[in-house]
């Protein structure tokens, strides 16, 4: 039986993202796969590929054929020329800037805003008409009577 190791289109219209799967060659691109051993997502930035090294090495040891699309991904990651025995086995993976936390991001504004946070509320409240009445009257016995 002739194996291959191929891209499995998932996703909505214009999102792809793929596993790359382990099938028999002649099954259709989304049919039966025998194992599925990484993933790949294309439409972020950097492009997130992620793919099992022991199983691509083991599939790969026993003959499996990888399209030419997996085989940069493998090329990528540095699967290819760790089977080939090429250098640059470490590949040239590009990785994700990871996101700062939100309590840094916090930190970060209250240094700039240069004092500790209020409790008070950003807006003033409205004051009923009731209690303004009061105050107003409260101040004019005040006054009359200084």
């Amino acid at each position: 039986m002739a194996v291959k190791i191929k891209l499995q289109r998932l996703g909505k219209i214009r999102q792809p993202y793929y596993r790359i799967v382990v099938a028999d060659a002649r099954t259709r691109r989304n049919g039966k796969a025998i194992e599925t051993i990484g993933k790949y997502h294309p439409k972020e930035e950097p492009s997130f590929i992620a793919v099992d090294t022991e199983r691509a090495q083991y599939w790969l040891g026993v003959g499996a054929q990888p399209t030419e699309s997996v085989q940069r991904i493998l090329e990528i990651t540095g699967d290819w020329q760790k089977f080939k025995g090429l250098p640059g086995a470490e590949g040239t993976l590009k990785v994700k800037e990871p996101k700062p936390s939100k309590a840094d991001l916090f930190a970060a504004a209250l240094a700039a805003a240069g004092d500790a946070p209020s409790t008070e509320a950003t807006t003033p409240k409205k004051k009923s008409a009731k209690k303004d009445d009061a105050a107003k009257s409260d101040e004019a016995a005040t006054k009359d009577e200084a």
